[in-house]
């Protein structure tokens, strides 16, 4: 059964974020820091960061699944709703301090860049799964980070 235009423009909007996959130049980091707004006012709230991330997520593996089929394309280049989930992974109850929110951004980026393993072999699961377990486990990598860099701050003081 094939879906309807409008479940496949659902999914390309979701996917694509709202359109913001088809940015011109760089489209995963622009996603990233355009998916620092949201998050940045669920920061006080972790029970409710953690329920719109684990809708990012469903939602993510959903779209991305439907845009792979669409396209006959491995995790083609303008679905970043991978990296709105993994940024949002590395915010969760952050400090509501901008060099925390800071270091998030760019860890995720670098690990989300770089695939150190183990990220490397989680893109290679199939489907909507492979689309976002890289960036999800680049977004706890930084989010782990980020937390060494607090444990640090405390002890320093």
């Amino acid at each position: 059964m094939t879906a309807s235009p409008k479940g496949s423009r659902v999914a390309w909007l979701t996917a694509t974020f709202l359109g913001v996959g088809k940015s011109p130049s760089a489209p995963g980091t622009v996603a990233s820091a355009v998916a620092i707004l949201p998050f940045y006012f669920l920061i006080d709230r972790p029970w409710l960061h953690a329920l719109v991330l684990a809708l990012v997520i469903w939602a993510g593996v959903v779209a991305a699944d439907r845009l792979e089929r669409d396209s006959g394309e491995k995790d083609p280049g303008h679905v970043v709703i991978d990296e709105v989930a993994g940024m949002g992974l590395a915010l969760l109850a952050v400090p509501r301090e901008w060099y925390f929110i800071v270091m998030a951004f760019l860890l995720f980026r670098v690990f989300d860049i770089w695939k150190p393993f183990p990220i490397r072999k989680v893109e290679k699961f199939p489907g909507g799964w492979g689309v976002m377990a890289d960036d999800l486990l680049a977004g706890l990598l930084a989010r782990l980070w980020v937390q060494v860099g607090l444990w640090t701050m405390h002890f320093l003081r």
